[in-house]
């Protein structure tokens, strides 16, 4: 078959690999009808997250067809439409039995690389790094879903390919984000970027009852899909001297009740904090550049809920004593998609979750470096690209 591998340090290539094949009872095949880029992505591609090797097959966000299943396998057919979440759950562990599936403790059989760091292994994620188990990714003609009656969700034949893809990572994650704030009606959240994610968490929000959503931005193309079709009002960051200070204009004086952080290590900005977060992070350093999570740290107002979607691994200078004399409270996950699929596929079908829009570009796998890089450098207005193996 073909697939994306990494090969190196942003070096990215379309390659012939073996097919995939059923290895324990409860696996499934499926033939990946569409994938998509993921920010979190780029972070092993610009070798900012160590963990991966050459040959490895990339890519997380997915949906597609059943074409074999194990003899263990009893919720799902050969001939069905799937979309299957990032993180791949056994649904039997105790973390699981909580709905906390990307902490599962049985999907991860290199749950050793990550102790020394997190304490504890999470789950396993479908194409990203070997830390988090190695698995061959969804950038690929076919692939292998594991514990596939816990992960493959049946999609209904009113909902679109492409809606159903962005309910694979982004539409969860986005909504967990937008779930752990604990909305009430009359709040206000600020969401930090307009991607894919972020919009997703602006969307939820809305959907959760907030009276005012705000998505923070640079990227005129994205600020105008937050106005224009999420119905969020919007901020430029790069038009004003402080964001903290014009959330605080916004909300009269109070600060926005909510505020989610949809951008991560590889932040923009702009200022001193900026410039000196991006040399540590060239020295190797830290990981992280932090400016979107201080942001909305310091934005939050005192009381409010933090909720914290951005993938990171090790920052310097961060405000934890803002966090705890302003008593914010903060919630922080890898998506549990298991939980919230089913909530996602019903609000598709009421045509109130609809996250194609953001499928700015579609291709062939086989043009999938190119969609990378459009991804990555946000050229022609790319929010997502969208692949199609076979085509």
């Amino acid at each position: 078959m073909r697939a994306l591998c990494w090969n190196g340090v942003n070096d990215l290539r379309v390659e012939t690999t073996p097919d995939p094949i059923l290895v324990n009872p409860g696996d499934a095949i499926i033939k990946v009808g569409l994938s998509t880029t993921c920010g979190s992505d780029l972070h092993f591609i610009d070798g900012y997250i160590p963990g991966m090797r050459e040959g490895d097959i990339i890519g997380h966000e997915f949906m597609g067809t059943v074409m074999e299943v194990g003899p263990a396998v009893t919720a799902i057919r050969p001939g069905q439409r799937v979309v299957i979440p990032s993180f791949i759950s056994c649904g039997r562990c105790w973390h699981c039995g909580r709905h906390e599936f990307s902490l599962c403790d049985n999907t991860n059989p290199n749950g050793h690389l990550q102790e020394p760091v997190l304490g504890y292994p999470t789950a396993g994620i479908y194409g990203y790094t070997h830390a988090f188990g190695g698995y061959a990714g969804s950038h690929a003609d076919y692939i292998r879903v594991p514990h596939a009656d816990v992960g493959c969700f049946a999609i209904p034949d009113d909902v679109s390919d492409e809606d159903a893809l962005f309910l694979s990572d982004a539409g969860p994650t986005g909504f967990m984000g937008a779930d752990f704030c604990a909305i009430r009606p009359g709040d206000v959240v600020a969401v930090w970027g307009c991607g894919a994610v972020g919009l997703m968490a602006q969307l939820s929000a809305r959907l959760l009852g907030a009276e005012r959503v705000i998505g923070i931005d640079r990227l005129a193309e994205r600020l105008a899909m937050a106005r224009d079709v999420v119905g969020s009002e919007t901020l430029d960051y790069s038009a004003v001297d402080s964001v903290p200070e014009a959330l605080r204009e916004l909300t009269g004086g109070r600060g926005p009740d909510a505020c989610i952080d949809a951008v991560g290590m590889e932040a923009h900005g702009t200022g001193a904090g900026y410039a000196y977060d991006r040399v540590k992070q060239a020295l190797h350093l830290h990981t992280d550049r932090g400016q979107a999570l201080r942001e909305a740290i310091l934005a939050c107002r005192k009381g409010g809920t933090l909720s914290v979607l951005g993938v990171y691994g090790v920052m310097d200078k961060f405000p934890l004593g803002t966090l705890m004399n302003k008593g914010i409270t903060v919630r922080t996950a890898q998506q549990h998609g298991q939980h919230y699929l089913p909530r996602l596929l019903a609000l598709a079908q009421q045509g109130d979750l609809l996250p194609r829009f953001m499928a700015t570009h579609r291709m062939p796998l086989e043009d999938a470096v190119r969609g990378y890089d459009l991804f990555k450098h946000k050229k022609e207005g790319c929010v997502r690209a969208v692949f199609v193996p076979g085509a």
